[in-house]
């Protein structure tokens, strides 16, 4: 048997397996200090996020009230079920629309869109799945923990509005932050507090216009997390900063008045705007019809609250449309107190000689336009007092254009007032430039427009507020005062790391002051105050020792002999009270019903009543049956 020597053969294999180790140990060291030394600090932080968890805690916003502390707005509990960013590494979102939109009952169409929003973010930290979650829903994400650990409950204050819709068009409304508003300067440029993809803010309203007070500072929890999600126990607690209370300028008692003087109307469209004239604080600003702002807070992420909202927005009515700082109208005869005050100021009338012809109307070239009437030859006075188109008529071609677009310069009629609710327009309002846009093919200015123009029509269209504005100018001797909702944000004290919030008031400024004399100011008002007081158009608008001083307006929507149905004249109403030291004015336009003085005066008489009962209830008059079944 030959023996046979394998020793070279087995240091050759250890050889190899040598080497094979120290490779392998040198790639595990390569990759060690890889891992540890150059970039130890990344991989220490995602094993630290792994185990600590930042859970966001929202702020409550703040309430609003009236002034005199009555609860407008306030916010309550519920629970959102939210999407974190943070355990979504790796997963696509579009494969959680099915399961979540069975498990949760959310329309997949609604998960599909919020999926695509998140995603052109640059980096989204969260998605809202669903608000207001049930105890079903909850318990639905706790047993799918394991399987879905990226899904959270929070609980998030829900905003409550009040029912009916009442005060919807002031107080607006409030939603999730949209991509398009993230990248405007307003909320991205707003170091302080950021917004974040999934905030709520003010989208209407006094909600948006103040909503950096409203909205508090978000707080945080630090918890600790096992390999699942589970929290195990809490590291850290920073409390959320609420936000400022706001405190409005309306008087809800004045407010449900109004509204309900619209509601009641034959078409239940218009707008009542109540204010007071030494400050230009607004009491009330009532349109109708009106919407649900909870829509919006509530149901807006719901099948059935889409549906609801599509709705609203192709209603022929408008009902989200604030009638006082975005409908504009022809103001009819409610524009020949402005007129009478600048005919006054220009010279082209005056106190001595104020004396016009009426004629029953006025011929220019082969055109008749007519008066309501025929009152000979009356004073200033008288004119207000029976509403004598004709003698405006004449009043205006003796002012001419150039002086007619000087008193709507004076009275701002050609700018936005400044109230502080967004997206307010501008009154259109008598000139050349304006008829050559309204009538392309005659441009040219002539006098019959100059007519026209005198009276109201054609060429005047105007926001109520801003004609409330004007005429409360006149009822306070010249002070043009920005009309305004706010009277106080309250403050915040300090909580955490975060900084006090000081007191903030409405930043109001020093009137505009219009020239007009003292005798020229008491002939316009005196005659005003015969309009409601002496037999005048607005006698229905009278209350014994509260002296109404006001005008009525019928405002052609379409030419004579069309004017029914649908097409019927506006019914308007300017007044102030107690006329030659006024503590509050009011203008109310009520759509398509006919003569000011039948319609429009009858529901400033009850919204007067409300107010004096609540400030001088010695000259209130005995509320009327409908008014006694609210109080």
């Amino acid at each position: 048997m030959k023996f046979e020597d394998e020793t070279q053969n087995l240091k050759l294999r250890m050889t190899i397996i040598h080497g094979l180790v120290f490779v392998i140990l040198v790639v595990l060291g390569a990759r060690l200090y890889y891992l540890q030394v150059v970039n130890g600090e990344y991989y220490a932080e995602r094993a630290e996020n792994q185990r600590v968890r930042h859970l966001r805690i929202p702020a409550p916003r703040g309430a609003i009230f009236d002034r005199n502390g009555k609860l407008l707005v306030d916010s309550r509990s519920t629970y959102n079920i939210i999407l974190s960013a943070e355990d979504m590494k790796g997963k696509n979102l579009s494969d959680l629309v099915a399961p979540l939109s069975d498990g949760l009952g959310v329309d997949p169409d609604i998960l599909r869109e919020r999926f695509e929003q998140a995603k052109s973010q640059p980096a989204f930290e969260e998605i809202t799945v669903k608000e207001g979650a049930g105890p079903a829903d909850l318990a639905w994400v706790d047993a799918h923990t394991l399987e879905m650990p990226m899904l959270l409950v929070r609980e998030q204050p829900q905003r409550r509005y009040p029912d009916g819709g009442v005060l919807a068009h002031v107080l607006g409304y409030v939603g999730e932050i949209s991509p398009e508003q993230l990248k405007q300067p307003k909320f991205k440029d707003y170091a302080e507090n950021p917004y974040h993809p999934g905030d709520t803010v003010g989208q209407e309203g006094l909600e948006a216009t103040y909503d950096r007070y409203l909205r508090g500072q978000d707080g945080y929890r630090e918890v600790e997390v096992d390999s699942r999600g589970r929290i195990q126990r809490d590291l850290a607690l920073v409390k959320p900063q609420p936000g400022q209370d706001i405190v409005t300028t309306i008087d809800l008692d004045i407010q449900l008045t109004a509204e309900e003087q619209l509601k009641n109307s034959p078409t239940k469209r218009g707008v009542i705007v109540v204010m007071n004239p030494q400050n230009g604080e607004i009491l009330a600003m009532a349109s109708y019809p009106t919407f649900d702002p909870n829509l919006f807070s509530q149901r807006i992420g719901t099948p059935a609250g889409r549906a609801e909202a599509r709705k609203l927005l192709l209603d022929p009515l408008f009902p989200l449309y604030n009638r006082a700082i975005r409908g504009r109208y022809p103001p009819g005869s409610t524009w020949k107190p402005l007129m009478a005050t600048a005919g006054l100021q220009q010279g082209a009338i005056t106190l001595k000689n104020s004396h016009l012809v009426c004629g029953g109307g006025i011929t220019i070239g082969n055109k008749f336009t007519r008066c309501m009437g025929s009152h000979g030859a009356p004073d200033l006075r008288t004119a207000i007092r029976v509403s004598c188109d004709a003698y405006f008529y004449r009043l205006g071609l003796k002012m001419t254009l150039d002086g007619i677009e000087q008193m709507v310069d004076e009275f701002d009629l050609n700018k936005r007032t400044g109230v502080d609710l967004p997206h307010e327009l501008v009154s259109w309002t008598p000139s050349r430039e304006f008829k050559a846009r309204f009538n392309p093919r005659a441009p040219e200015w002539k006098d019959i427009d100059t007519v026209y123009a005198s009276f109201g029509q054609v060429y005047d269209f105007v926001t109520p507020l801003a004609s409330l504005r004007a005429h409360s100018a006149v009822a306070n001797g010249g002070r043009l005062y920005v009309p305004h909702l706010l009277l106080e944000a309250r403050p915040v004290g300090e909580i955490g790391p975060f900084p006090e919030r000081p007191r903030q008031v409405f930043p109001q400024s020093e009137p505009k002051i219009i020239n007009i004399p003292e005798d020229q100011h008491h002939l316009v008002v005196d005659g005003m105050w015969a309009v409601v007081n002496e037999a005048g158009t607005g006698t229905a608008a009278r209350i014994p020792g509260f002296d109404v001083a006001g005008k009525t307006g019928t405002a052609q929507v379409v030419g004579l002999g069309k004017d029914t149905g649908k097409n019927k004249d506006h019914s308007w109403f300017v007044s102030y009270a107690p006329a030659f030291n006024p503590e509050v004015s009011m203008i109310a336009l009520i759509e398509n019903v006919g003569f000011g003085g039948k319609f429009a005066a009858p529901a400033v008489h009850n919204v007067y009543a409300a107010y004096l009962r609540e400030h001088h209830p010695e000259l209130a008059p005995p509320a009327t049956p409908e008014l006694a079944r609210k109080q």
